[in-house]
């Protein structure tokens, strides 16, 4: 009697633990979901803002921005934000963004770029890069009358994904602390990764700012 009575307990247990492990995944999921979803209005919200710059300076360039934000728009509906995706995917969204920002920025803005090819089919979440690339260009290029280089390396790192990106400036508390693209690229990893996945933003001594993430290879 004792034995099926252990048993039944035992039973009873893992159907719990099992229903508690089930609800913990659909809340991580609901809070992935929302803090997607603050991202998509957040990002067209300053590429139509890109392009109203565009409207009376340049018509052409301006057509050609709303090709790109077309673009972009189609590809977020095909995609659930709330989901990784591949690495390529994401930069091609960022050389989109960056060909828009090119146009209001022309010569100010500098672009290099370098990517190991081995880590392109990563799976990583989207807008991630794309936040701190606009982070970079909101704080770094758009502040200085000179504009500057906008640097992006990914690479890999002892069983890590290395995401960095570098832009002229100087790091402020304000920066570093608000501003709903920094914030909610810290919330996502730290849900998606279960805190194994790291991000930084620290001023360099040569007056740049480095921003980079660190994901586990898997």
């Amino acid at each position: 009697m004792s034995i099926w009575l252990l048993a039944y307990h035992l039973f009873h247990y893992s159907r719990l633990e099992i229903e508690t492990a089930q609800l913990s995944l659909r809340i991580k999921e609901v809070q992935l979901n929302n803090l997607s979803a603050q991202l998509n209005p957040h990002f067209f919200f300053n590429s139509l803002n890109n392009i109203k710059f565009l409207v009376l300076e340049n018509p052409n360039s301006a057509r050609r921005a709303i090709d790109l934000l077309s673009e972009l728009l189609r590809n977020s509906l095909n995609n659930n934000v709330g989901r990784l995706v591949p690495l390529s995917d994401e930069i091609n969204l960022v050389n989109d963004y960056l060909e828009l920002e090119k146009m209001r920025f022309e010569e100010r803005l500098q672009i290099k770029m370098e990517i190991n090819a081995e880590v392109s089919k990563h799976q990583i979440l989207p807008l991630s890069i794309q936040s701190l690339v606009e982070n970079a260009i909101k704080h770094g290029i758009e502040k200085r009358k000179n504009g500057g280089f906008l640097s992006i390396k990914i690479e890999e790192e002892s069983n890590w994904i290395k995401i960095s990106v570098q832009n002229p400036g100087k790091l402020s508390n304000r920066i570093k602390d608000s501003g709903i693209g920094l914030n909610n690229l810290k919330e996502r990893l730290l849900l998606q990764y279960n805190g194994n996945a790291l991000f930084e933003i620290k001023e360099r001594k040569d007056e740049t700012v480095l921003a980079t993430i660190l994901l586990p290879f898997k």
